[in-house]
């Protein structure tokens, strides 16, 4: 069975963002992911991890400005300083949480925009953030997110960020695969997971339509859970969904 985090973003809302931690650890849990740490000192959140015995899977780099709806900087042209400065302050954080992965959100695309120039200044700025991610030995994510959700978000698919992690070539960047996000966008989960298992960072899971916990929807999680034991995948299932209630009255799935 795949190695299960719980993201304290979406998960455990019924409780302060410190007390997650615990209650994570107390449900069974024995990593959690979240969207950021910066709003805490990073001893903190390294204390919250140490007291509840918890390892950190993974958290983004900063955003921008999350509140008036920034979704990220890397496909950005004017914000590379912004950027290159984010990724300082993540590898200082992941340094002292143990978290091996994070995540560079590409940001907004503008309506109207050229798309060439943001690709390239993405690939560019990805290229950079992996190179000094790779001084620590810590791998980058990029990530697909589907439009719904995100409408102009720069990245939508499997196929396009895969092409990305090809070209850019650095051996310690990969791409998450949400699966709830590809098959909102491109569907065929099995044989695109398959197809690029060598490429794939980390996995977050959710139902399909609902972003539920992964017992009803479309999807079907227990083939999925199963494949990712053929492929010998090693890495951590985040469990990015939101509660249907109570947190704890959803994990049924969870404990089987």
């Amino acid at each position: 069975m795949p190695k299960f985090a719980a993201n304290l973003s979406m998960m455990f809302n019924e409780v302060s963002f410190p007390e997650r931690f615990a209650a994570a650890a107390k449900s069974g849990f024995d990593a959690v992911e979240f969207l950021f740490p910066y709003d805490y000192p990073v001893a903190d959140v390294t204390s919250w991890l140490k007291e509840s015995n918890l390892k950190s899977a993974l958290f983004n780099m900063p955003p921008g400005d999350w509140g008036a709806g920034e979704r990220g900087m890397a496909s950005l042209p004017g914000r590379e300083a912004e950027f290159l400065a984010g990724v300082h302050k993540a590898i200082e954080y992941a340094l002292s949480l143990g978290t091996p992965t994070i995540h560079a959100m590409a940001g907004l695309f503008p309506e109207g925009a050229d798309h060439g120039c943001h690709r390239s200044v993405f690939v560019d700025n990805i290229r950079l953030a992996s190179k000094e991610l790779a001084k620590h030995g810590l791998t980058l994510v990029i990530e697909p997110i589907n439009t719904r959700d995100i409408p102009g978000y720069f990245l939508n698919t499997q196929v396009e960020a895969h092409a990305i992690r090809r070209e850019i070539g650095e051996l310690n960047l990969k791409v998450q695969m949400d699966f709830y996000h590809a098959q909102i966008m491109e569907g065929d989960l099995s044989t695109t997971f398959r197809n690029n298992f060598d490429g794939i960072g980390h996995v977050q899971i959710a139902s399909v339509p609902g972003r539920h916990e992964p017992d009803e929807g479309e999807v079907n999680y227990p083939h999925l859970f199963q494949l990712l034991d053929e492929l010998g995948y090693a890495g951590y299932v985040g469990c990015e969904y939101r509660p249907r209630a109570r947190t704890e009255d959803g994990l049924a799935w969870f404990h089987r």
